[in-house]
């Protein structure tokens, strides 16, 4: 037996007994109800927040401020400061750069929390906000939060319109639900909770550049229309009919609380959630009404703290982290059938049945799917939708009937929840008014909701996986988008996971479950991409700066994106190249001795270039899936 064929059987060795102990702890990590959750984690912006939002609540007396939490305002500023960067900023990402906007909000709330403005941390990151371009600067939702304090001249901010809910045509849908979730309440904080003042004395005049403007930037045509809208609706606050702004606020105020229904919080995220707080505070509301307590309560969960510790999350990813964990398991083989059947009753108990934002456009579909966190039935996630059913192909119920019922519903609502281009959204259909990209609060680009790579590959997976013939209307236009969307160097951009190593892997296995013809040649330079961009060590990794340049951009290896990067290999038909050796043998040598692996770096997407994400679980069931398809590869 030659030298390569020993090493081959003996990585193929290695590989099933990886992927073994990958299930094991995988499998550990269950809850007794059935699901898996691990922690989504981000950067500081949320602590940073939740400093501004205790200021909203409590105002100070005078010079000085004495929250009833102060205790745990001083853990949120050793937070915050334990992840200041050497040079003095704050980044949004592991290994990322200093950020003007994590770094004006983290020097806002450190001074807040009694950090002296001339100590040797702030010094250095008053010095590298002036670097950035000073406050002026930051983006608008940082701007529109200092506002409220006086800390950022109204002036100079944008308005959120509070006729938003009323205006024709269902403009507010036109826009991804998050900033629907965002602007709403927003709009009520602006218009009626007036301006919170800070300490007396306390300001941010020394992080301000000198002499760069203060005002709106101004981008291009159609952003100055948007600033003469902007300058009229501030008119319009000041001296419209109070009889039409009462209407306005009282329309929110109803969008806002029957967005409360069937969900944790208003949207089950963090922002949306921490201005329903504030709006619910502006309206009036006493700290003893139940619609405040449980908005607050259901905004504290998102805290974890110790006696020494304490972070937020963003949300919580029960729903995707059960549908792929589940998956993974059962494609490997080792997950014992009861596990996956206490799986499969979870996800069934958590589809949505009740018509949420997405039947605006689809007025006529039955409800079906499933949200990202526990509860959030006004927004199902095609996504999550997608991979509930993926898992679904290894997860069985006691109760077969219900669960075929269940998925029958699911994939009829997944189907036709296509857009015209052929793709697939997260959330919505034909999210694509780019004219919204122009508005003056639109730099936290999260405006819209459109089809992406990342999306329709794995909807045309789950597709194909559940029947759907290669001819199939659906899967041809799928297909079409996914052909038409490749990029010039081959690769797929990827959304909501960093980033083109992301994309490529889940439209190479769309491609490859739909098989249908005309698509080698694409999948062949896809192949090539990705063994081009492998790293010396045989891992792969991308950094979050791909999308600064909108190009690949390497980063150190990870985890998952080693296994991302051996799973697009796979499925253009890899049975052994020297690229996939190298991938496997990376994931095997970097498996810890309980099953998992090390991942300290952001994998995840939350808005290019504004916010991404740590999902906890991503190094333990994407390696899993990699290393078993790999161990029947490397067989045969």
């Amino acid at each position: 037996m030659s030298h390569g064929v020993e090493s081959r059987k003996a990585l193929t060795e290695a590989c099933a007994t990886a992927t073994g102990k990958a299930a094991g702890a995988l499998l550990d990590l269950q809850k007794p109800e059935g699901y898996w959750c691990g922690e989504l984690l981000a950067d500081s912006t949320l602590e940073s927040d939740y400093v501004l939002l205790q200021l909203w609540l409590y105002p100070p007396q005078g010079a000085s401020w004495n929250p009833p939490n102060a205790a745990r305002i001083e853990k949120v500023r050793r937070s915050i400061l334990g992840r200041q960067l050497p040079g003095g900023g704050f980044n949004i990402y592991p290994g990322g750069p200093a950020d003007v906007s994590a770094s004006v909000k983290a020097y806002t709330a450190l001074k807040l929390a009694g950090m002296d403005p001339e100590s040797e941390p702030m010094a250095r990151l008053r010095s590298v906000i002036l670097d950035l371009g000073g406050i002026q600067s930051a983006n608008s939702y940082v701007k529109i939060n200092l506002s409220l304090f006086g800390l950022y001249t109204r002036a100079f901010v944008p308005t959120i319109p509070l006729s938003l809910v009323l205006l024709p045509g269902h403009v507010l849908y036109q826009t991804w639900w998050l900033t629907r979730a965002i602007v709403v309440p927003l709009s009520i904080v602006q218009a009626v909770g007036g301006t919170r003042e800070p300490p007396d004395g306390f300001h941010l005049n020394e992080i301000a550049a000198p002499g760069k403007s203060f005002g709106l930037p101004r981008r291009d045509k159609m952003s100055m229309i948007f600033h003469q809208v902007d300058r009229a609706l501030k008119i319009w606050q000041r001296r419209g009919p109070r009889e039409v702004q009462r209407a306005a606020v009282r329309a929110a105020e109803k969008w806002m609380l029957d967005h409360t229904r069937y969900s944790e919080g208003l949207g089950a995220i963090y922002p949306s959630m921490m201005y329903l707080i504030m709006a619910l505070d502006s309206l009036g509301y006493p700290a003893d009404h139940p619609d405040l307590m449980q908005a607050t309560r259901q905004f504290e969960n998102l805290l974890t703290e110790t006696e020494t510790t304490l972070y937020f999350q963003p949300c919580f990813s029960p729903v995707w982290d059960t549908a792929y964990a589940a998956f993974a398991l059962g494609e490997s083989g080792h997950a014992p059938p009861d596990r996956l059947a206490r799986a499969a009753e979870w996800l069934i108990a958590k589809e949505i049945r009740h018509k949420g934002d997405w039947s605006v456009k689809r007025p006529d579909l039955p409800p079906s799917g499933w949200a990202f966190e526990f509860e959030n039935e006004h927004y199902p996630d095609i996504d999550d939708t997608a991979m509930v059913l993926l898992a679904m192909l290894h997860a069985k119920s006691s109760d077969r009937a219900a669960q075929a019922r269940c998925e029958g519903r699911a994939l009829h609502w997944l189907v036709n929840m296509q857009s015209r281009d052929g793709g697939w959204a997260a959330f919505d259909v034909d999210n694509n008014w780019a004219i919204l990209n122009r508005v003056p609060f639109a730099d936290h680009n999260a405006m819209l909701d459109p089809t992406c790579p990342d999306i329709t590959g794995r909807v045309i997976e789950s597709l194909a996986r559940r029947g759907y013939a290669p001819g199939h209307e659906h899967l041809r236009q799928g297909v079409q988008y996914l052909l038409h969307t490749q990029e010039r160097n081959g690769s797929w951009y990827g959304r909501w996971g960093v980033d083109y190593i992301y994309g490529t892997f889940l439209a190479l296995r769309g491609l490859r479950a739909a098989n249908q013809p005309g698509t080698a040649e694409a999948m062949s330079r896809a192949c090539e991409w990705v063994g081009g961009v492998q790293n010396g060590d045989g891992g792969c990794g991308e950094s979050c700066a791909s999308y600064v340049k909108n190009d690949y951009v390497a980063g150190p290896s990870t985890a998952s994106q080693t296994a991302w990067g051996v799973l697009a290999l796979l499925a253009v038909g890899d049975r052994g190249s020297a690229a996939l050796e190298r991938g496997v043998r990376w994931l095997v040598e970097n498996q810890l001795a309980d099953g998992q692996w090390a991942e300290s770096l952001a994998t995840g997407t939350g808005f290019p270039n504004v916010f991404y994400l740590r999902y906890c679980l991503y190094r333990d069931y994407f390696p899993l899936m990699a290393l078993k398809y790999a161990g029947g590869a490397l067989k045969s």
